[in-house]
């Protein structure tokens, strides 16, 4: 029997205590019904002996300490889900809000899901195609991987996200593949482009929207992440469906977890932030894999926008210790007008070796991979050089690189947000490009390899 409690103490902020509650556990739901009999919800954080402080789900705006009730659930917050909730769109604690039916669920479970326990991964070697040269070509994402986005303020990093979740399959594959979009803390224009994109490109039939606005309460934004992973899970290891989970901005979910922090008078670690900020984003990332024995796979870009582009800043950083690599968005690119601007030289894949090569991508990928990146660093080498000195100081072969550096520029990276490129057309444009140079300098790449894939009459 669900007891009610009419011992509101105190609210604030976010916060509010209630005194004399037995038996409510660590991270309960709570229901605050108010007198005019409008319900809110909230969330255990802390109990002590019989004093319970939880954190409010909405405002606090309209609440009467004296009359108003509180009921424990007796569990923690859970999402309802169902293969139908592919082609939907849904607020941060997971109720629909695109206007459609209420979904009936196969089963209701707890957001809070566990990581994936290490003994029970299988490594991730099967690549995806996002369709973006910069990442399918040179920092290739693999099925099961964690690669987060690194972007600053102003650059266009909702227009990749958008264009990944349109255009990312899994190749050589008969699997279902679907797409579980988060967006943390964006505004209604923000949320508007996300949704109607999808529907115009007809995205929408394989993925999962789940919106939490700018306007809405700091504790949504941190369920709506766990919300989206846990749609995943039940897509990939219940439905056998490969899974690309894409969040946006974690750098918003950081702002939410430190504004509780300081709110629970909590003592804080670098810039402000909860010293568990590590822990709990590991928490997050870690649920994404594959599991040996499930068809299904949850691979994850996590996308976040660099405080002063500085990629030192706690969430970058520590963001960067838990994953596998980082894909860097630069502002020097995206004031030349190249999009997506990708800052191709410190971007990073560590799987990418795992996933490339003869019956998965080409058996040329590798060497054409490596060859591109040493001539592009040489070519911006041999650019910085000409600014100093002037073009007739450099000699005719670095005069080549920096050539080779502009075009690549102008023809690999700067692809729009609208192309969507095979990894044939990736690998045949970066062949195209290495041809400015001599084929003497090709030596990254198998002379059988170059036999092969050079043309004679440029041998």
């Amino acid at each position: 029997m669900i007891r009610e409690y009419r011992t509101i103490e105190e609210v604030a902020g976010p916060l509010m205590l209630v005194r004399g509650v037995d038996g409510v556990k660590y991270d309960e739901l709570g229901e605050i019904e108010l007198p005019n009999g409008e319900v809110r919800r909230c969330r255990v954080l802390e109990v002590n002996g019989r004093n319970v402080l939880v954190q409010l789900f909405e405002s606090a705006a309209g609440l009467n300490l004296a009359s108003s009730k509180v009921r424990f659930t007796g569990h923690g917050v859970e999402l309802p889900v169902s293969r139908n909730m592919l082609g939907r769109v849904f607020n941060g604690m997971g109720e629909p809000i695109d206007g459609g039916a209420k979904l009936v669920p196969e089963k209701t479970l707890d957001i809070n899901g566990t990581p994936i326990n290490p003994a029970a991964r299988m490594y991730p070697d099967e690549f995806i195609q996002t369709g973006v040269s910069t990442i399918d070509g040179l920092n290739t994402l693999v099925r099961g991987q964690k690669l987060p986005i690194f972007s600053g303020s102003g650059l266009p990093h909702a227009n990749l996200a958008a264009q990944i979740a349109r255009q990312a399959k899994v190749l050589n594959s008969d699997s279902k593949f679907a797409v579980v979009f988060a967006a943390v803390g964006i505004t209604y224009e923000e949320a508007d482009f996300f949704i109607s994109d999808f529907k115009r490109t007809g995205a929408i039939d394989r993925t999962v929207l789940f919106i939490n606005l700018a306007s809405d309460a700091a504790i949504e934004r941190i369920s709506t992440p766990r919300m989206a992973l846990t749609a995943a899970e039940y897509l990939a290891f219940d439905c056998d469906m490969h899974v690309l989970v894409i969040i946006t901005d974690i750098t918003n979910y950081a702002e939410a977890l430190r504004e509780v922090s300081a709110a629970r008078k909590e003592v804080p670690g670098r810039r402000g932030y909860p010293g568990y900020l590590y822990t709990d984003l590991a928490t997050m990332y870690e649920r994404a894999g594959r599991k040996i024995g499930s068809e299904g796979s949850i691979t994850m870009i996590p996308i976040l926008s660099m405080p002063e582009d500085d990629k030192t800043h706690p969430i970058p950083d520590l963001t960067g210790y838990i994953t596998e690599g980082q894909i860097i968005l630069s502002r020097e690119m995206y004031r030349k007008g190249y999009m997506p601007p990708v800052d191709v030289l410190p971007s990073l894949s560590r799987l990418k070796d795992k996933g490339i090569g003869a019956g998965k991508t080409r058996e040329d990928h590798s060497g054409t991979l490596n060859q591109i990146f040493a001539a592009y660093a040489r070519g911006c080498e041999a650019k910085e050089l000409m600014v100093v000195l002037g073009e007739a100081a450099l000699t005719p072969l670095d005069r080549l690189y920096a050539k080779f550096a502009d075009e690549f520029e102008n023809k690999y990276i700067n692809q729009g947000f609208d192309e969507n490129r095979s990894i044939e057309q990736t690998l045949d444009l970066g062949w195209e490009l290495l041809h400015i140079l001599p084929r003497s300098e090709m030596k990254r790449i198998k002379p059988e390899i170059l036999d092969k894939y050079w043309p004679r009459e440029n041998a």
